[in-house]
């Protein structure tokens, strides 16, 4: 069968339902050979993957690729500014700037969810904001997922999709905005971290706006180090597109899950990368070590 790697996971840190080590658990159950966690912001469930990896018994070889996904606000290139999500692998944690940064943010990100669950709580909901927010472990950044299980939990909804559509959602009541990382200034901050970056599901477009192929090429120029192609939202015209756009630009390509536990139906180990491109990234970094 090959060499399996899934370098794009979350965890409990963020916003998945199996705990670091539970991840590492269904990785190994799966036939991965490799796995990267990649919570939102955050660097806090590292230690327990790690402590799970070197537990294992009869995995001989397994390999956590320490990682996160940062949220970004990018120029379109239409005239607009969007969302963007970067996956950084193998950086210092305890850069100073990134530690600062990834802080700012989940404060940001705490209060935000925190007003949210505060508004739907006055609306009449069954929510408590205090319960809600004691829930999450210290170092989480909480999101909007958080408080789709609790209304799930509470019967208002069916399920987190949803809550999302119905509340939670861009444009909803009870949406509220966020200030992310101009994503230059997230490749600097990366790269003085001794980390690589890729672009995570640059061109799926049912998740929203999208950069046009201008734009990766302006980022690549200014140190994104490769692009996420084999994902769960990249239809079979948009995979080669980027596979074209990749070689072009002398991008890593990489493939993953974006597995997020029950909150999703994607399978962890669904979408793969190939091995002579974790190669490429490892060769890159020295913030970080590959653990196994």
């Amino acid at each position: 069968m090959g060499v399996r790697i899934d370098l794009h996971t979350h965890s409990t840190e963020s916003d998945g339902t199996d705990t670091p080590a539970q991840l590492v658990a269904a990785a190994v159950a799966a036939g991965l050979d490799v796995v990267a966690l990649t919570d939102h912001d955050t660097a806090a469930g590292w230690a327990e993957a790690e402590q799970a990896v070197s537990e294992l018994s009869g995995a001989s070889g397994f390999r956590l690729v320490p990682g996160a996904e940062l949220s970004c606000s990018s120029p379109d290139g239409r005239g607009r500014e969007i969302t963007v999500h970067l996956l950084a692998y193998l950086f210092d944690p305890k850069s100073p700037a990134l530690a600062a940064e990834q802080a700012r943010l989940r404060a940001e990100r705490r209060e935000r969810l925190r007003e949210m669950a505060r508004r739907m709580a006055d609306d009449g909901f069954p929510v408590d904001p205090d319960e809600l927010m004691a829930g999450l472990p210290p170092d989480s950044p909480g999101g909007r997922p958080h408080l789709a299980r609790a209304l799930v939990r509470a019967g208002t909804v069916g399920s987190v999709d949803e809550a999302f559509a119905r509340y939670l959602g861009a444009g909803g009541r009870y949406y509220l905005p966020r200030t992310d990382t101009p994503v230059r200034r997230a490749i600097d901050m990366i790269t003085e971290a001794g980390g690589i970056t890729v672009l995570a599901h640059p061109f799926a477009t049912a998740r929203g706006p999208v950069v046009t192929a201008e734009v990766v090429a302006e980022l690549a120029e200014h140190g994104l180090g490769g692009v996420e192609i084999d994902h769960p939202d990249h239809d079979a015209v948009t995979r080669e597109r980027l596979r074209g756009l990749a070689a072009d630009l002398d991008l890593i390509p990489t493939g993953s899950s974006d597995y997020h536990g029950t909150n999703k139906t994607i399978e962890i180990g669904q979408e793969t990368t190939a091995p002579d491109s974790l190669d490429r990234l490892v060769e890159r970094c020295t913030g970080s070590k590959v653990i196994g």
